[in-house]
């Protein structure tokens, strides 16, 4: 049920944690490009955010996880920055790989991922400003297939960028409490981002549960949340190429 999406997502938040007690204790600060932070980022004023935008939008562009990067964000600035800053370079990522697909990757995207648009063109069909919300709050998928698949959908972008900038808040905000040195006991800090994570993810898979409307977005994702697989939708042909 609902529990086995909380622990995979909560098994990503602790492995973050474990993850930053090794670059403390055994300098291992290479393996999340620390020094490149310390070095490029930190203490450099407009121009370290500047970076950090940058390096956040094409990383994520790319498939780099935008946790990750929300980690980053809060060492390098903090809790409150390093989330604006993480959520503005994660949904530039989105919008470099939503365009991308839809000028330039969608004849390779269609043929490789035809059911999977076809699944996701109808979730967002309608309300695509809440149901991409809705999206980005579920612990499960990829953000960069999201981003790519809804670039050849039929959905305009800006309802589906707005919405997935306020659905990265929350997870951005957990991850950045955990990456941040905020004068918490780390205990408690982790705690907290756990509470985060978990009301986060419970908001989301509610959300999905009330606003579907027989929609199906992800088999495994109905099947955890208690619905039957064959409330699917039937299929139907790929958006047509608007763009062409």
């Amino acid at each position: 049920m609902t529990l086995r999406i909380l622990l995979k997502g909560l098994a990503l938040i602790l492995t973050m944690a474990l993850i930053g007690l090794a670059i403390k204790t055994f300098d291992l600060g290479e393996m999340l490009s620390e020094r490149w932070v310390d070095t490029w980022v930190r203490g450099q004023g407009l121009r370290g955010e500047a970076v950090f935008i940058g390096m956040a939008a094409l990383t994520t562009a790319i498939g780099f996880p935008r946790q990750v990067v929300a980690f980053l964000g809060g060492y390098a600035f903090g809790f409150v920055l390093g989330t604006v800053l993480a959520v503005i370079g994660a949904t530039t990522g989105s919008l470099i790989a939503f365009f991308y697909a839809r000028w330039f990757g969608r004849a390779l995207i269609v043929h490789r991922f035809q059911e999977r648009i076809r699944k996701l063109d109808q979730f967002l069909s309608g309300h695509t400003f809440s149901m991409a919300v809705i999206i980005r709050l579920l612990p499960i998928g990829s953000n960069v297939g999201t981003n790519l698949v809804a670039g050849v959908c039929s959905v305009s972008a800006a309802p589906f960028l707005a919405g997935s900038a306020l659905g990265y808040i929350p997870q951005t905000l957990v991850f950045a409490l955990a990456g941040s040195g905020v004068n918490f006991d780390p205990a408690l800090r982790l705690t907290l981002a756990i509470v985060l994570f978990v009301v986060s993810s419970l908001m989301g898979v509610w959300l999905y549960r009330r606003h579907r409307h027989g929609v199906s977005l992800d088999a495994e994702l109905d099947q955890e949340s208690g619905f039957p697989l064959h409330s699917q939708t039937p299929p139907h042909d790929a958006p047509p190429d608007r763009h062409a």
